[in-house]
């Protein structure tokens, strides 16, 4: 398989480092806008199959050049979500295979954000399903950790372990910390304050999808493998628009384990304006406050040095099991900070989101999951893919949680 990354960031230079261990790869050549970046992420993996090369994430007409040039099988997208829309609408042109870890960016509804959903994560995707089936080339959404391996998890609790999905919640935390650093994300803090200051995003059955207020929900969920309890809230996630699409449950919401401090500080950012995507003058230069910001802050994939602890994703799913009693579980993937450097030198937050996309194009690749126009990770056999986890170094667990309140 031949395939071209889009960005050489934390989690496209982790996917290099990933993919350059699987003998499916035939040939990967990985773009930044920064060549040197592409370069460095080549240069680790000392392997003849991979190269480097120069794009414009931004720019549609750039991008169709370096496609046509290198005639990759498949594109993958590990930029953050702004440049979404470019490097689809390229793909869909130039009829290639695409997969994102996140997906179209949304749009609050104009009146009423924090009730009602305006243009929803995805949307501007999914509306062009239609002439990517036409086209016969396919887009494999949100094939990240989450989304990503949650959907997976979601898909695979509703084939083979229960029989009515009340809930399923998604619970991303972590006991991560940062040594010298008093805030230092350990994702692009562009991608967090989207999903955390936006209107979050929940699925009901009966009234379909609707929005709440930024933090809402508080409750404090024991992640598991020693992290322990820690304070989420809903935020805005694609799973909340994939999983209904394929999965039966009464309600789907997504919870990130931000912790008191974290919230404190993005809701700081709020007040003060950093957060905003449009430009500003600054004595004579435009430039984006929230760009400022980002560029302020450490680069999310030096820090695994200095970093300790563990990250957690998983979905919380309630119901009845298949013998119709009432059950509950929490299906998820730990990957320990100490251990993603010793063996890939990949801090744990980018690597465990980039060997989904990997597993994905090996799935792909040996004809068992044959994806269809814009379609997301629940589209498809769940088992397949977690089965697959162990040869990449991970594994995915369930611990059974407390079925009190849940009624037959």
């Amino acid at each position: 398989m031949k395939a071209l990354v889009i960005g050489a960031g934390g989690v496209g230079a982790a996917i290099v480092n990933i993919a350059s261990r699987k003998s499916f790869i035939t040939s990967m050549v990985v773009a930044d806008r920064t060549l040197s970046r592409a370069e460095g992420a080549v240069a680790r993996v000392k392997d003849s199959r991979f190269s480097a090369a120069e794009v414009n994430a931004a720019e549609l007409e750039d991008l169709r050049a370096l496609m046509r040039k290198v005639k990759p099988d498949l594109v993958i997208n590990a930029v953050d979500p702004r440049f979404v829309m470019p490097i689809f609408l390229a793909c869909e042109i130039e009829n290639i295979n695409y997969i994102d870890m996140a997906m179209s960016l949304s749009r609050p509804h104009p009146h009423y954000p924090n009730s009602e959903t305006g243009v929803k994560l995805g949307d501007e995707q999914f509306a062009r399903d239609w002439n990517w089936k036409e086209r016969d080339i396919f887009a494999l959404v949100g094939m990240g950790i989450e989304p990503g391996m949650s959907d997976v998890f979601a898909r695979y609790a509703s084939d083979h372990l229960f029989s009515r999905l009340d809930s399923i919640t998604i619970m991303d935390g972590s006991n991560l910390t940062v040594e010298g650093y008093e805030f230092a994300p350990s994702f692009s803090i562009w991608t967090t304050i989207e999903e955390c200051l936006n209107p979050p995003l929940v699925w009901e059955d009966g009234r379909g999808w609707f929005t709440t207020e930024p933090f809402s929900e508080i409750e404090i969920f024991d992640f598991p493998e020693g992290i322990g309890p820690v304070e989420c809230v809903n935020v805005e996630h694609e799973e909340v628009v994939l999983i209904p699409q394929k999965v039966d449950a009464k309600k789907v919401n997504f919870k990130y384990g931000l912790g008191a401090q974290f919230i404190t500080t993005l809701k700081t950012i709020h007040m003060l304006g950093m957060d905003r995507k449009e430009h500003v003058d600054v004595q004579g230069i435009s430039v984006s406050p929230r760009d400022l910001l980002a560029a302020s802050l450490p680069d999310p994939a030096t820090l695994g040095s200095r970093m300790k602890g563990k990250t957690c994703a998983g979905a919380l799913v309630k119901g009845l099991n298949k013998a119709g009693q009432p059950y509950a579980c929490y299906l998820y993937n730990v990957v320990d900070n100490e251990w993603s450097m010793k063996n890939y030198g990949d801090q744990a937050v980018v690597w465990q989101t980039a060997i989904n996309p990997v597993i994905a194009m090996e799935l792909i690749h040996t004809g068992i999951w044959k994806p269809e126009g814009v379609a997301g990770p629940e589209w498809f056999n769940a088992k397949p893919f977690l089965d697959l986890l162990e040869s990449y170094g991970t594994e995915w667990k369930i611990r059974d949680e407390d079925p009190t309140g849940i009624v037959i």
